[in-house]
C-alpha cells in the first residue's frame, strides 16, 4: 500500500467518513455502471486549464510535474506559463470565442449516460438486479474523477495539499468562485462504494471505446480505490472494464522497473502478451461504426458523384513506449475497417481506394540541437510535421511500427492522395470521438483548411451561426493563433519585426513562412512563429511559391479544386446509450 494512498484512506475514513459499510440487498444486488469519458472543461478559463494540467500529470508519478509542481505552492503560479500551457491558453481562448459559448462535449456525454441509464432501468427486473449509474472522466469535473483526493493529498514527502485559486497571478486577485478545498471530495468510485454496490462495471467511450492509456489510468486508479475499500470493510467488490474483458492492458503493462510510466523511457522488461483473443467488444461493435457512417453520409455533396467522393478517417495516436501495453491503434484500425466496409456496403459506387486513414504530426530529430543535461532529446516540432506531436501511431507490442497501406498516412499526405486521385469532394471524420467538441468543431477544420483551403469548405456560402455565432465558420486567419507575433528580420540576429502569416509573403517583403525564431541548435517551442500556417483560400497542397503568388479568387498550380466537409458525430443519438447498455446487459447475462 502506498504511503500517499494510506493517507488518503485515513482522511476519507476518519475525517470525512466518506466510506461507510452498507448492508446489501441480497434479493436484488446493486450493480454500479460507470460511463468513462475523456472529459475536459465546459467553459474555458485560466482556472479550468490549471486544474486540467494538474489532473493530466497526477496519473504519472514519475513526471517532473508530479514530483516538483503539483504539491509545491511556489510552483503553482508557474503552471500556466510553462510547457504547453501558453499554447493551450491561446488555442482554447480562440476556440471558445469561435464557438461562442461552452464546449458541448460533456453536455452530450451526459445525455448519452442518461440514455444508457434509461435502457438499463428497463432491464432491472429481468436481470434481477438494481443499477446505479454515473460517469467518470480522465480530466475535467473534479467530483467525477476516479479519486480527487489523489491530487489533493501530497504524493511526495513534504508536499502541500493542492489548494491554489490563482492568487499572486499578474493582474488579478485570484479566480472568482474558486474553492481551495475542491480536491478534498469524493469521486465517482467513492460514491459507488458508499451506495453499497457489489460490482462495478466500467464502459468506456474515451476515444469511441478503443482501449487507450488514458482509460487505463482511470481503471488503474479506480481499482486502487476499490481495493482500499475492500481491505477496510472486509468486502469483495469487483471492478470490470467491459472494453478490455481479458485485462490485456493490465497483463501487458511493463513490470520493470516497478511503477514504470512512459516518462521514464524504455522499460527494462515488458511482458509480451499477444493481441489474439484479447479483443475489444465495445469499439468493434458494428453499431458504433454505423453511427459514424451516418454522420459521414450527412455531408455528401449532391453535386458530386459518389465515385468522385473521398473519405478521410483521421485520428490521434498514443505516446511513445505506451504501445508496449496500449492497443489503441490496433483497436482504431478495426473501427476504421468497420466504417469502410459499411460505407461500401451502403454506397456501392464509392471507390474503396478513396477511403483512407491518417494520423497527426510528430516531433522530428534535429542533429544541431545541443541538449542540456539531464535532457538528451534532439527532437523538435517541425513545419514539415505541422508543428504537431500527436502522431505516435505505433501498433501494439511493436518497435514503433506504423500502420501501412490505406491506414498509414499523415493527414496532409492523405489529402494529397485524394486530390491526386481526382476526388471532387472529401468528407473528414474523426471516429475516435463520439461527441462534438472544439477538437472537431474548430481544430480539425483549421488543420484541413490550411492544406486544401477554406473556400473549398462545402458550407462557406451558408454561414453556420449555430456552431459559430459570430462569424458563421470555424476558420482562423492562420492556424497557430497562439504563436509569438514578432519575427527575426532577415540577415539580422537581433532585430524583430511583425511576422508575415500570408501565404506567398507580404507585400512589404516580409517572408512566408515566418522565419524561425529559435536558433537552429535549440528546439523550437510551441510559440515559434515558423510553425504557423496561413489558412488560405485554396491551401498549401499543390502550391509552389516559387511559381507565383496565390490567387484568392481561384486555385492555382495543382491546388485542390473540389469541396470538403467534416462529419457529424452521434452526439445525442439514443443508440449510443442503448449500445452501451447492451454491452452491460450482455456481460451480466454471461456472468450469471
Amino acid at each position: 500500500m502506498s504511503t500517499k494512498f494510506s493517507l488518503v484512506l485515513l482522511c476519507v475514513l476518519f475525517a470525512s467518513s466518506a466510506y461507510t459499510s452498507v448492508t446489501p440487498d441480497t434479493k436484488r444486488p446493486l450493480i454500479g455502471v460507470v460511463f468513462l469519458v475523456h472529459g475536459g472543461f465546459d467553459k474555458f478559463s485560466d482556472a479550468a486549464l490549471w486544474d486540467s494540467t494538474l489532473q493530466i500529470f497526477s496519473y504519472d508519478p514519475n513526471s517532473f510535474v508530479y514530483q516538483k509542481v503539483i504539491w509545491n505552492p511556489g510552483a503553482w503560479p508557474m503552471i500556466l506559463r510553462a510547457g504547453n500551457a501558453p499554447k493551450e491558453l491561446g488555442k482554447y481562448a480562440f476556440e471558445s470565442e469561435r464557438i461562442g459559448g461552452p464546449d458541448p462535449a460533456m453536455e452530450y456525454s451526459r445525455q448519452q449516460l442518461a440514455d444508457m441509464t434509461a435502457t438499463l432501468k428497463l432491464a432491472e427486473a429481468e436481470l434481477g438486479v438494481r443499477f446505479i449509474t454515473d460517469y467518470v472522466n480522465w480530466i475535467g469535473d473534479i467530483k467525477h474523477l476516479p479519486q480527487p483526493r489523489n491530487i489533493y493529498m501530497p504524493g511526495i514527502e513534504g508536499g502541500t495539499p493542492v489548494s491554489w485559486c490563482g492568487e499572486q497571478q499578474k493582474g488579478g486577485d485570484g479566480w472568482p468562485e474558486c474553492n481551495p478545498q475542491r480536491y478534498d471530495t469524493d469521486g465517482t468510485i467513492d460514491r459507488m462504494l458508499r451506495a453499497g454496490v457489489e460490482k462495478i462495471l466500467v464502459i468506456d467511450l474515451t476515444t469511441s471505446g478503443v482501449r487507450f492509456f488514458k482509460s487505463n489510468d482511470v481503471i488503474r486508479l479506480s481499482r486502487e480505490v476499490v481495493a482500499e475499500y475492500n481491505s477496510f470493510n472486509n468486502t469483495d467488490v469487483t471492478l470490470h472494464w467491459l472494453n478490455d474483458p481479458t485485462d490485456l492492458m493490465r497483463d501487458s503493462y511493463p513490470d520493470k522497473p516497478a511503477g514504470w510510466t512512459s516518462s521514464l523511457g524504455k522499460p527494462e522488461h515488458d511482458p509480451s502478451i499477444p493481441l489474439k483473443s484479447r479483443g475489444n467488444p465495445v469499439s468493434a461493435d458494428p453499431v458504433l461504426a454505423t453511427l459514424h457512417v451516418e454522420g459521414i453520409e450527412q455531408h455528401l455533396n449532391e453535386n458530386v458523384p459518389i465515385d468522385k467522393t473521398g473519405v478521410l478517417l483521421v485520428n490521434h495516436a498514443t505516446r511513445k513506449y505506451n504501445q508496449l501495453f496500449d492497443p489503441k491503434i490496433d483497436d482504431t484500425l478495426i473501427l476504421n475497417a468497420n466504417i469502410r466496409d459499411q460505407l461500401l456496403q451502403r454506397n456501392p459506387e464509392l471507390n474503396a481506394d478513396n477511403i483512407v486513414g491518417a494520423w497527426m504530426g510528430i516531433k522530428e530529430a534535429n542533429p544541431a540541437i545541443k541538449p542540456r543535461p539531464p535532457s538528451s532529446s534532439k527532437l523538435e516540432r517541425t513545419r514539415r510535421m505541422r508543428g504537431e506531436n500527436l502522431g505516435h501511431a505505433y501498433l501494439y507490442e511493436t518497435d514503433e511500427a506504423f500502420p501501412t497501406g490505406q491506414w498509414g498516412y499523415f493527414y496532409w499526405d492523405a489529402l494529397e492522395r485524394l486530390k491526386n486521385n481526382g476526388v471532387e469532394h472529401i468528407i473528414i471524420a474523426f471516429p475516435q470521438i463520439m461527441v462534438d467538441s472544439v477538437l472537431n468543431l474548430v481544430e480539425l477544420p483549421n488543420q484541413v483548411a490550411k492544406e486544401i483551403g477554406y473556400k473549398n469548405w462545402l458550407y462557406i456560402n451558408e454561414p453556420d451561426l449555430a456552431n459559430y455565432p459570430d462569424v458563421g465558420h470555424p476558420f482562423a486567419d492562420y492556424w497557430g493563433v497562439w504563436v509569438k507575433q514578432m519575427c527575426p528580420v532577415a540577415d539580422s540576429s537581433d532585430q524583430l519585426q511583425p511576422c508575415c502569416f500570408e501565404m506567398g509573403g507580404c507585400s512589404d517583403g516580409r517572408p512566408y513562412p515566418p522565419l524561425r525564431l529559435a536558433p537552429v541548435d535549440k528546439a523550437r517551442n510551441d510559440l515559434d512563429p515558423s510553425l504557423a500556417y496561413d489558412v488560405s483560400e485554396y491551401g498549401h497542397l499543390g502550391y509552389d511559391p516559387a511559381k507565383g503568388q496565390p490567387d484568392p479568387a481561384q486555385a492555382v498550380q495543382k491546388q485542390y479544386t473540389g469541396t470538403w466537409a467534416t462529419w457529424t458525430p452521434p452526439n445525442t443519438d439514443p443508440r449510443v446509450g442503448q449500445t452501451l447498455a447492451k454491452h452491460v446487459i450482455s456481460y451480466l447475462q454471461g456472468s450469471q
